[in-house]
């Protein structure tokens, strides 16, 4: 009881002042002799914790043992680091390791020893403000030394347009292959990375990308999403849950007032380019590379359906997708219409990332009055 008192009164006085809370776990759990006092002081730090979610960045380290309650409070956290050998679970006995939380997207960064969690808990503490109010940090920089081009994975994208050596990368181990998260530097001011390997949206990179875009919408950091993605997963039987996940991605990117700057790489498929590109959905800015495409269907679908009758007579269907990607789905033709803002050679990606956030930084919006949103 006496250590959660100690606790709480770092909780506010963190508030008070403005300052991020940084908890180290390490602890075999309460003891039993205390009973519901100790019951009682534990809903205290759940309390303190969630009353300063949003407003002062929390970070958790996973030294050793954290169980329970100390899990329910760790996990409460912005962001949470472990070491390997960490025990994190909420009922025991478990024999879930740090490695599989790390997997199932719990964890956000994993690593050997305790040293490298501190290290990494410094470094992405550097990169968030100290509370809600307060602006971003701004570091020293090095241009990247490499430029973007056709064909290139997400990582190295996002490499391209942010400062040399200042990405660090969230929940790596969770949907890896389709969708990466990111927190970098551009031009020393710290921004959000959100982007899409090319695959349909699954509700595990749904719910990677939500918990980026509402990290960043909490303390106002610009997000950049670069959109490739050939419309989202269906699954036999999960249809309930892709359902809920990609409800949940699109009213994140609807409802956040940060900075949000699309770049269609590759596919904007449907929901892909309607929640996370459209204009409709709350982007500020949305750009496409020369060659990418935009389209409500997967081209294969859309060249069924639209040109049924020229299939059936004979005509080549890989001549018809030619002609669909270059007359409907085109970036040419989604800028005709006005839904696509610029287009360009992949190349000139962190030019236009920097033009846009220097015309966003100043941005203000208001929404209208409520405590929070449903879905």
């Amino acid at each position: 009881v006496a250590q959660c008192a100690k606790i709480k009164k770092i909780y506010d006085l963190a508030l008070k002042t403005g300052c991020p809370v940084i908890g180290v776990y390490d602890s075999n759990g309460v003891k039993l002799t205390e009973g519901f006092e100790v019951m009682n002081a534990y809903g205290e730090l759940v309390k303190a914790s969630t009353s300063m979610s949003g407003v002062c960045p929390q970070i958790s380290i996973i030294a050793g043992s954290c169980l329970g309650t100390s899990a329910l409070i760790a996990n409460m956290a912005d962001v949470v680091i472990a070491v390997k050998d960490a025990d994190f679970y909420v009922t025991a006995p478990s024999e879930v390791t740090a490695e599989e939380s790390y997997e199932a997207g719990t964890v956000d960064v994993l690593c050997d020893t305790f040293e490298e969690a501190v290290d990494a808990a410094k470094n992405i503490a550097s990169l968030l403000p100290s509370n809600n109010i307060s602006p971003a940090p701004l570091f020293e920089f090095a241009a990247p030394s490499t430029f973007a081009n056709d064909g290139d994975d997400a990582m190295t994208v996002i490499n391209s347009i942010a400062d040399a050596n200042s990405v660090v990368e969230l929940k790596g181990g969770y949907s890896e292959n389709k969708c990466k998260t990111v927190l970098a530097t551009v031009m020393g001011t710290t921004v959000g990375f959100v982007a899409f390997e090319g695959e349909p949206i699954c509700p595990c990179c749904s719910y990677k990308a939500e918990a980026m875009v509402k990290l960043c919408d909490a303390y106002s950091i610009p997000v950049v999403t670069l959109v490739n993605a050939n419309g989202a997963v269906n699954k036999a039987g999960k249809e309930n849950q892709c359902l809920t996940a990609f409800t949940k991605l699109t009213s994140a990117y609807a409802t956040a007032t940060t900075p949000k700057i699309s770049v269609i790489t590759g596919n904007a498929v449907g929901i892909a380019y309607i929640a996370l590109a459209g204009k409709g959905a709350n982007a500020d800015f949305t750009f496409a590379w020369d060659k990418s495409v935009a389209s409500p269907l997967p081209t294969e679908s859309a060249v069924q359906f639209l040109f049924n009758e020229r299939l059936a007579n004979g005509e080549s269907k890989e001549e018809l997708k030619k002609e669909y990607t270059e007359k409907v789905a085109s970036p040419f033709t989604a800028a005709a219409c006005g839904a696509v803002d610029d287009i360009f050679a992949p190349a000139d990606t962190r030019a236009k990332v920097i033009a846009a956030l220097d015309i966003l930084a100043g941005k203000r919006e208001n929404t209208l009055p409520r405590k929070h949103s449903v879905k």
